[in-house]
């Protein structure tokens, strides 16, 4: 009876182990990923705070859904969760899927067969079964995290799939109500497993936003960040024409240049890049060319304007709103907004409740009201009403 007496308690030790690890690991690695830089508390003018409190705030970028943690309560690690978007005045954020990411990603070059992160955070966080095989069922199983948070707390949260539906949102918070909305993207169309009839999948599950690169070069063509530097292949094209046609918008944030001309020379609808910033400001490998730039506004696009050093070459707020005015003066006042990265692996000097700082910043560097107010989210707004499906 004591050798199992023993074993007992050895199986017990170790499941006690592995649940604290479950349970601490995926803190501990998001701790350190998704950093708010310290600073101390940011000082904002009373005119500052006025005009942000009537603001229409949007933005085109966080990466929240891939992380362990309650988003309808206030965290104490990473950038966003529902209560801080409240606090920072967001009306609208869009929340984008990562479903793979190769180890020791970087910006230079990444093979597409290297080892994927995800599938150990996956498992990490006991997500469900098929989660830890198929790339489809990791944007299901995110994008299913915000339809539940919806449904537990509708008075909070409501999820945006349609140009009728952002006008019930921002008719509720012309009211005096401070619920956020949520849009669903994936980043890096990877996410469909190779099936073109995923799309429909992803789409009828809410997601209305794709991104067709993240890290690496994938089925649909090359990433800004891969091997091959290579365009749209066939299925890309394929891909493209059926997004377009479900009034899917097109998100080519980490897209190699030639994706980049593909899209814009086979597009006939306008597509967004959801989070950078612009090389002529900021000479990084993250960034495409102005030149590229002007094409997609020209073309009706918009840009979103990253957080990180990065994509604004600087770590405060000030760096921020320079990357901006750079934005506005080279394509106009119409196509700039904000692409923050919240939570996206990302060191930044603000987190979501923090947003009024950049308001306060650009009174100070002398925007105009009407380029505060379309960079905050009269630009996204305006976007969406025009791309997303009307009803």
């Amino acid at each position: 009876m004591k050798p199992v007496r023993i074993t007992c308690i050895t199986v017990a030790a170790l499941l006690l182990i592995l649940t604290l690890v479950l349970l601490l690991a995926p803190a501990r690695v998001e701790s350190t990923r998704n950093v708010v830089i310290p600073h101390s508390d940011y000082q904002i003018s009373a005119a500052a705070r006025r005009l942000h409190d009537s603001l229409v705030i949007g933005d085109l970028h966080a990466d929240s859904t891939l992380w362990h943690r309650n988003l309808l309560q206030r965290g104490d690690r990473g950038h966003l969760d529902i209560p801080r978007l409240r606090e920072g005045n967001v009306a609208l954020q869009l929340f984008t899927a990562v479903t793979k990411s190769p180890r020791g990603h970087n910006v230079y070059k990444n093979s597409k067969d290297t080892l994927d992160n995800i599938t150990l955070l996956a498992m990490a966080q006991t997500w469900p079964l098929a989660t830890w095989n198929s790339l489809t069922a990791r944007a299901l199983h995110q994008g299913q995290r915000l339809t539940q948070m919806e449904q537990e707390a509708p008075e909070q949260f409501q999820i945006i799939h349609t140009a009728k539906e952002l006008e019930r949102l921002l008719a509720r918070r012309s009211k005096g109500e401070t619920i956020v909305g949520g849009l669903l993207g994936i980043e890096g169309a990877h996410a469909l497993d190779g099936k073109l009839s995923n799309i429909d999948v992803l789409f009828d599950a809410g997601f209305r936003t794709m991104g067709l690169q993240h890290f690496f070069d994938n089925k649909l063509g090359g990433s800004l960040h891969g091997e091959e530097a290579s365009g749209l292949t066939e299925f890309g094209r394929q891909a493209v024409d059926q997004m377009l046609a479900k009034d899917i918008i097109i998100d080519l944030a980490h897209s190699s240049t030639q994706v980049i001309k593909d899209v814009l020379e086979h597009s006939q609808k306008p597509v967004i890049f959801s989070h950078t910033g612009f090389y002529g400001h900021c000479q990084s490998h993250r960034n495409v060319s102005d030149k590229l730039m002007q094409r997609v506004a020209k073309a009706g696009g918009l840009i979103g304007v990253g957080y990180w050093d990065g994509a604004v070459c600087g770590t405060t707020p000030k760096d921020i709103v320079a990357s901006i005015r750079y934005g506005i003066d080279l394509l106009g006042e119409d196509h700039v907004a904000l692409g923050s990265d919240f939570d996206g692996t990302v060191a930044i000097p603000l987190d979501a409740s923090e947003l009024g700082v950049l308001t306060d910043e650009m009174l100070k560097a002398n925007f105009s009201e009407t380029e505060i107010r379309k960079v905050m989210g009269e630009n996204m707004m305006r976007f969406l009403r025009e791309n997303l499906p009307a009803n």
